[in-house]
């Protein structure tokens, strides 16, 4: 409702179709795209009418004449998870269907129509008394919806059934009590093209507005609610009154075939009372010049939904006024000082006398009362856009336009956006992070929208990159990328969006347990979820995500990367990370479709060492069905590390593809020595396995299945060498050598005497001890690291400074803490 003429387009605009690729853009410009999840609208939009937790009648896969209940665990487009009711927490038995093809119901179906339910074989003995079960699981349930099971509607997605030739109500965006029919002209991921009934053969007052825009309604809504249903002011006089009538009675005549289901507006934000009263006066944004906030009026309170907002304009001459319909939760408006409170310039109302402008001086001149802040909804700034972030914005003064756009300014929830490559230049636009004129990266390819490019083609830089083994082994981004055109992956395929290459939501569930590579404190500050959205996408986020918040981002890369002897099922992704000061790149292997996500999020973690369950497609509420939290660092290993041997420091041969900018050569590594675990003899050609970063430092693979009575042995081997008052530290033997003193000598203070064995202390007893001496402000970091005795034995300095982001002089201090342990270990307990 932004105006109700579309400003022509330039016609002559000099910017050349090119093929824009964002993953290209967004690493030549170094910037980050804004997170899937922010875009609310978006997401809504992808939902297909189920929702987690619904249940329906299934059949029987071993009998198709017998029928279960399941229950849906996450959707994906026309792809529904499900589990049968009777596997508790238990997902191995889940699986996907097709909502075109399985033979799904809503419950009660079978009894209507005469057909078995009966409990599948897998869970049989299970539930002795089907019918006590039945009434134990279905009490209070929700079933699914019958008319997006059955009929035309049948796996539909409902956006998909708002189509060209549809037709709704939006309400006059001069006058809130009216409103006139629309006619869809298209369609594009739930941005819709809509042109006023009776103008058929003119685009000039088409506008472009989001389903879920609060003025857009079902026909019928204005004589529901006691609207005037009459079309708008700047087009009534194109027609007679008795022409509008006639279009009235053949639109109400058609109402059954045009009209669009009532239940897909159920999600519209809902609109409140407001408090607003005429002569009330804020700041505000002019919704069709969006990028100064200038003085404004409350011109005229309708009811208790809608008032209207006038822009000041002291000129006398003036030809017409900036008005608009707003309502309380409408974007761009403000209390009086918010500009000033924010450092945001107010621009002045036009004829106001000077450039300094004064609010307390204006309201005296007006005889006008400011709004009080209790007008005004509470400002949010938990959206998880940041500066800098790219994403994709309708450009105000041309909606046709979709362009790339850059977010300048934050300020509570409010975005300053400079769009690049609209065919007339703008200043930076003011939106709101809940405008539905917003979009995240790769949204107009998704929809097959003609996203604008950038003016001027960004030009790759030559850069000097240091391969790790030799370059004819590695596997490009470029290959990859050749090799993909030349199978049957195609690019329009792989962005379906409502079919089966639409990932479902991605969650981090942040209780479970995160392995010996990844930070726990950085995947609890990671978003609750990612997408839904295009699978690769989607899933390249995630990993991305999950580099970040690594000990050792290239560790992670390096465990993540592609196998080139492997069997290749996917989809090749070039994917970065940066440590100390290098960059690293790998083509990583992702999949492409819906059906397959759930397995590869499983094994992902698998090879990450954490718990399966830390993200996929199920979210974790209250207990994790693997257990993984009564399980240290130490002895979670056991259940889920890795069994074979494994080089961290260079790669096999052939068998990477990992690339490193350099910075300068490797320097000769130091031979390490080894304090406290006497690893089994090596070959000549190993090399050190310990995973730098690892706080517990047994992801060593020599040592994954070293249990405690070997550890103990190993320590009392070195038990003489303990004895010594004086401690020489020598630094992990890893990719990246920390630039440190090469010997630091501590000296062994006052003997500490323990009253229990540290190699059976808990988290808590490690928790306790430490807040015991001077380095208690540390035992926070040992509680989020879940560091129990076994870890806390292990710790050297090097991981202590690289796991914990301490620097030299307090890692040695801790360090000494630590030592001190150790030798009291050996003097009481190694024996």
């Amino acid at each position: 409702m932004n105006g109700e003429q579309r400003h022509d387009a330039d016609a002559g605009s000099g910017v050349e179709d090119m093929e824009f690729s964002w993953d290209e853009y967004l690493e030549d410009t170094g910037a980050v795209a804004a997170p899937h999840g922010s875009f609310k609208h978006v997401d809504t939009s992808l939902q297909n009418g189920f929702a987690p937790g619904m249940k329906l009648e299934v059949a029987v896969k071993s009998d198709q004449n017998t029928y279960w209940v399941a229950t849906i665990i996450t959707t994906c487009g026309q792809l529904l998870l499900l589990r049968y009711d009777g596997y508790g927490e238990d997902r191995k038995a889940d699986f996907w269907c097709d909502i075109m093809t399985a033979d799904l119901h809503p419950i009660g179906w079978c009894e209507q129509n005469e057909k078995v339910l009966k409990v599948p074989e897998g869970i049989k003995d299970k539930i002795p008394d089907q019918e006590e079960f039945l009434q134990q699981v279905l009490k209070g349930a929700c079933s699914a919806p019958a008319n997006l099971l059955e009929g035309l509607h049948r796996g539909k997605n409902p956006l998909d059934l708002i189509a060209p030739g549809s037709r709704l109500e939006l309400q006059n965006s001069r006058d809130a009590l009216e409103a006139w029919i629309v006619n869809v002209v298209e369609n594009v991921g739930g941005r819709l093209k809509l042109r006023y009934e009776g103008l058929e053969d003119s685009d000039k007052f088409d506008q472009w507005i989001f389903y879920l825009d609060p003025f857009l309604h079902q026909v019928g809504w204005a004589t529901q609610n006691g609207y005037n249903l009459q079309p708008p002011l700047a087009i009534r006089s194109l027609k007679s009154e008795a022409d509008w009538q006639e279009i009235l009675k053949k639109v109400k005549k058609e109402e059954e075939e045009s009209s669009v289901p009532t239940d897909l507006f159920k999600d519209k934000p809902v609109i409140g009372v407001h408090s607003f009263s005429e002569g009330m006066k804020l700041e505000a944004v002019d919704p069709t010049a969006p990028f100064v906030i200038s003085p404004a009026t409350v011109l005229k309170v309708y009811n208790e939904k809608y008032f209207m907002i006038e822009i000041d304009d002291l000129r006398p001459e003036r030809a017409s006024s900036q008005s608009y319909i707003c309502h309380v939760n409408s974007a761009g408006i403000f209390p009086v000082q918010w500009s000033l409170k924010n450092g945001i310039h107010l621009s002045p109302p036009p004829g106001y006398p000077g450039q300094d402008f004064d609010w307390a001086d204006y309201l005296k001149q007006c005889g006008a009362e400011a709004a009080p802040q209790s007008c005004f909804p509470s400002l949010t700034s938990d959206h998880g856009f940041k500066e800098n972030m790219k994403l994709e914005a309708v450009n105000p003064v041309d909606p046709e336009e979709v362009c790339i756009a850059t977010i300048t300014k934050l300020r509570d929830s409010y975005l300053w956006l400079q769009l690049e490559g609209s065919k007339k230049p703008i200043p930076d636009c003011i939106v709101s992070v809940e405008s539905m004129n917003i979009f995240p990266v790769g949204w107009c390819e998704t929809n097959g929208y003609q996203l604008r490019p950038p003016c001027k083609a960004i030009v790759n830089k030559q850069k000097k990159i240091a391969v790790v083994q030799p370059e004819k082994q590695i596997l490009s981004s470029r290959t990859v990328h050749d090799g993909l055109k030349n199978q049957e992956l195609n690019s329009s395929d792989s962005v379906v969006i409502n079919g089966k290459y639409c990932c479902p939501k991605i969650y981090f569930n942040h209780r479970c347990f995160s392995g010996p590579y990844l930070n726990k404190g950085r995947i609890a500050e990671l978003p609750q979820s990612v997408g839904p959205g295009n699978c690769v996408l989607v899933l390249k986020e995630v990993l991305t995500l999950l580099i970040n918040a690594a000990y050792k981002p290239s560790r992670v890369l390096r465990e993540l990367q592609l196998d080139e002897e492997a069997a290749w099922h996917g989809h090749g992704e070039t994917l970065k990370a940066k440590y100390k000061g290098k960059s690293y790149r790998a083509t990583v292997e992702v999949v492409r479709t819906a059906d397959r996500v759930a397995d590869f999020c499983r094994k992902t973690c698998i090879k990450l060492e954490c718990c399966p369950n830390l993200f996929g497609p199920q979210m974790v509420l209250d207990k994790c069905s693997e257990n993984c939290s009564v399980l240290t660092k130490t002895k979670y290993t056991h259940y889920y590390g890795k069994r074979k041997n494994k080089r961290i420091g260079r790669p096999p041969g052939g068998h990477s593809n990992l690339e490193v900018a350099m910075k300068k050569p490797n320097k000769r590594r130091k031979k390490r020595k080894h304090f406290f675990v006497h690893k089994k003899k090596r070959s000549s050609t190993s090399v050190d396995n310990t995973p730098a970063g690892s706080p517990q430092g047994s992801g060593g693979e020599d040592e994954d299945d070293q249990d405690e009575s070997e550890l103990s042995h190993s320590l009392t081997q070195d038990q003489d060498k303990r004895k010594r008052k004086l401690r020489t530290f020598s630094f992990s033997d890893d990719e990246n050598k920390p630039p440190s003193p090469k010997e630091i000598k501590i000296e062994v203070a006052e003997k500490l005497q323990l009253d229990s064995n540290p190699l059976e202390w808990s988290v808590a007893d490690v928790v306790r001890f430490l807040k015991s001496t001077d380095c208690a402000p540390l035992a926070r970091i040992f509680l989020d690291q879940e560091i129990d005795g076994q870890a806390l034995l292990l710790l050297t300095l090097p991981t202590v400074q690289e796991c914990m982001d301490l620097k030299l002089g307090p890692a040695i201090k801790l360090c000494h803490h630590i030592e001190r342990v150790k030798l009291a270990f050996y003097q009481q307990f190694a024996n």
